[in-house]
């Protein structure tokens, strides 16, 4: 465990909450950040264009380190950060999703990391399962740990940090990490999509500095039925495929990263994965055609994957009934 020399001028901390028609999760948000004990930050709360505009429950607060800025068009989650990391003016960076939760000591535990080592380009640490109403699930809070392996995680500095952020996932950059501001290049984060935080992991990672990891749980992950990951879990279309075009673009990206080349089997499977779902979820679309050269993708991928050939198998059963419909269509049609 390494020292931490105290210093009297704390730095300043950009904090960026991304909000999209939460307005009751993201008062919770605000609240977590505002009672940091760590004082010495700034707030951008982004709103991505919510249907009804939440810059009145910001101004409630009547903090002045909050300022709000409202997209006039819906840019994607990704974007919308990226917009609130060009307006920042910290050090370092903080995003908290605008339905998850900061405990009080999250900035104070980390920020000293990063200040008294500048070879580091972030510092994380472990997390809460909450519920929709915030109580924690502590069986899935464990499972969660054991989960993305930060159980085998020891307190300290890793340096480089390829696998534990993009293998094991342990790194939550969303909303459990601080991150130095000037190592990362913020306007590649629209590419990812919605896997924007996956892909952070990334870009902190191209830095070549290291990471430090604190064990303790300081922040608290909400999952709840209007979260983008239940919404792809639950078989909502749209969130499936937004999902998948996301995967597609990091697992391709990786494996054309020669620093990252002893992870390509690994890659090369979650990108098939990743082609699988594509394709299941044009096909649900009905974009049939749109659909088959994932399937095939997927199959150059890997040996053999059963989920793949049913989808694959499956494509054409709805091309048969498609065809089968447009043939009774015109028969009628004659009559």
């Amino acid at each position: 465990m390494m020292q931490i020399t105290p210093t009297t001028q704390k730095s300043l901390v950009s904090v960026i909450i991304p909000t999209y028609n939460r307005p009751s999760y993201l008062k919770s948000a605000i609240e977590s950040a505002v009672q940091q004990i760590y004082q010495n930050i700034e707030i951008i709360v982004s709103d991505n264009c919510s249907i009804e505009s939440p810059q009145a429950i910001v101004e409630s607060f009547k903090d002045r380190r909050i300022r709000f800025r409202r997209n006039t068009t819906n840019l994607g989650v990704a974007l919308n950060v990226t917009k609130a990391v060009q307006e920042v003016k910290g050090k370092y960076v903080a995003t908290l999703n605008d339905d998850d939760i900061w405990n009080k000591n999250f900035l104070e535990k980390l920020v000293p990391h990063l200040d008294a080592n500048p070879g580091l380009v972030l510092a994380f640490c472990d997390h809460y399962i909450i519920d929709a109403d915030g109580t924690i699930n502590y069986p899935d809070t464990k499972k969660n740990t054991r989960h993305w392996k930060r159980d085998r995680l020891q307190e300290g500095i890793y340096q480089p940090f390829w696998e534990i952020a993009l293998v094991h996932k342990a790194v939550f950059a969303a909303s459990s990490a601080v991150i130095r501001k000037d190592a990362v290049e913020w306007d590649r984060l629209h590419e990812a999509g919605v896997f924007w935080d996956y892909y952070l992991s990334y870009l902190a990672c191209c830095s070549g500095l290291g990471a430090y990891y604190c064990p303790e749980r300081l922040t608290q992950y909400r999952v709840h039925d209007q979260s983008e990951t239940m919404s792809s879990a639950s078989g909502n279309v749209e969130a499936k495929i937004r999902k998948a075009k996301a995967g597609i673009f990091c697992y391709d990206r990786f494996m054309k990263d020669e620093r990252l080349k002893q992870f390509n089997p690994y890659f090369a499977q979650k990108l098939a994965h990743e082609n699988t779902t594509m394709a299941i979820g044009l096909l649900r679309a009905g974009q049939i055609a749109e659909a088959r050269p994932y399937l095939l993708c997927a199959l150059s991928q890997q040996k053999f994957n059963l989920r793949t050939i049913a989808a694959l198998m499956w494509s054409f059963t709805l091309q048969a009934l498609v065809h089968r419909f447009l043939r009774i269509s015109k028969y009628s049609d004659r009559k």
